[in-house]
């Protein structure tokens, strides 16, 4: 093991350089996917004639594909029909696809666990169904998913290491060439690896208990 060529100066920018392309990443893939999914969530909820089933039908398949595939896909099978997009692009595009599928499922539950009765109380008052739905059902239905949702942003960070497998420069693709130079840089190289996603994904939980605790 060689703690002092694993950690040269070279080698931290390099892996640094690879973080930024991961939280990058990562971070406008989980605006996107929470976007999109929160939108099919709410159209799933409301059982909007023909929308809502095309909606089910569509989150299920990607669900159950594997992620990888879908990355396969984006970055090989679209630009077959003239669809190209950069590296970076891809990645997201892909993640953004995936994760919007789990979030969507996420939100159609949370909505779905507000008591039906609350929904009557305000339809009885006066307000309409999108009012009920705004002003009743989405504050309280957002408070339960903050657990299941960061959960699923942890993971979508930990997946932007599968995007390796297209050659994004991530954090994974940049320890892999780090390793590459010297098998005695493999184990220093991967535990600051380790370190840096247990940090980020910490703090990412830490925010996760704090936000639960203020919306309860």
């Amino acid at each position: 093991m060689d703690f002092a060529g694993a950690y040269s100066t070279d080698n931290l920018k390099f892996l640094l350089d690879g973080l930024y392309i991961t939280l990058i990443v990562a971070f406008v893939s989980i605006i996107l996917s929470f976007v999109i999914g929160c939108v099919i969530g709410v159209i799933r909820y409301a059982e909007i004639p023909v929308l809502s089933p095309v909606m089910f039908y569509l989150v299920e398949l990607i669900r159950n594909l594997p992620l990888l595939l879908i990355i396969f896909f984006v970055r090989f099978a679209l630009p077959e029909v003239g669809i190209k997009m950069s590296l970076i692009t891809a990645a997201i595009v892909a993640l953004t696809i995936f994760e919007a599928a789990m979030i969507a499922e996420i939100v159609r539950g949370g909505l779905t666990s507000i008591d039906k009765g609350q929904i009557e109380a305000a339809r009885s008052s006066g307000l309409s169904s999108f009012q009920a739905l705004w002003h009743i059902v989405l504050p309280q239905g957002l408070r339960r998913m903050v657990p299941p949702l960061v959960s699923q942003f942890i993971s979508l960070l930990k997946d932007t290491s599968l995007a390796v497998v297209i050659s994004l420069p991530e954090l994974m693709h940049n320890a892999n060439i780090v390793i590459g130079h010297s098998y005695s840089y493999a184990i220093p190289t991967l535990m600051l690896v380790a370190l840096i996603y247990f940090t980020v994904n910490y703090m990412l939980s830490v925010v996760s208990r704090k936000l639960e605790n203020k919306a309860v």
